[in-house]
């Protein structure tokens, strides 16, 4: 991870252009990570968990990957590992891009911290008044929740409440011995003896 001071907005928006980076920005300061197989790894299984919810139990739930968020006046960019909409799906419907300056910021984000921190993220996507938050540390996937500007750990999701950092957690760490659609077989399961 590189993180360099000063940077102008400009500087910051010709660094988007080059692509292949995960690059934040936070009135002057910018963050550039590199990702790693591992890294998308996770990402990769946390969006696939989400899609199988979503499609086994008929909710709608948009994804929009690491998109770039960015706000100009407030001086913040920020791209996260994954986001979907599932509260606001219906308001961002079937657009291919998003004004984060109109429309509304994604219900969740996802940060996977196998090289980096992303904690110092807090105060971009609070600015964007991103209502939850997972990060997923190598051990432990936290979620937080937005309030009164400030994060603070929660044990279930707001925009799925069935959804719970213990289920995240324990399913993440079977990456270690099992393949993708193996754990997801097995979510899936779950699912099924859950909605019974």
């Amino acid at each position: 991870m590189l993180i360099q001071q000063g940077v102008s907005w400009d500087e910051y928006e010709e660094l988007l252009e080059m692509g292949s980076l995960r690059i934040s920005y936070d009135d002057g300061t910018l963050q550039i990570m590199t990702v790693s197989q591992k890294h998308e790894k996770y990402s990769t299984l946390i969006e696939r968990i989400v899609d199988l919810i979503s499609l086994r139990l008929r909710i709608k739930i948009l994804f929009y990957g690491s998109a770039t968020m960015r706000k100009k006046l407030k001086q913040k960019g920020v791209e996260p590992d994954a986001c979907f909409y599932v509260r606001n799906a219906t308001q961002v419907g079937t657009k291919e891009e998003i004004d984060f300056n109109t429309d509304p910021p994604p219900d969740v984000v996802v940060e996977i911290d196998l090289h980096h921190d992303s904690i110092s993220k807090f105060p971009i996507y609070a600015a964007f008044g991103v209502p939850e938050f997972w990060r997923y540390d190598r051990e432990t996937l936290t979620i937080f929740h937005l309030r009164e500007g400030q994060y603070e750990p929660s044990p279930a999701s707001l925009s799925l409440p069935f959804l719970t950092s213990h289920v995240l957690t324990e399913f993440l760490g079977r990456i270690a011995k099992e393949d993708q659609y193996d754990i997801l077989l097995a979510f899936e399961q779950r699912l099924k003896t859950q909605s019974r």
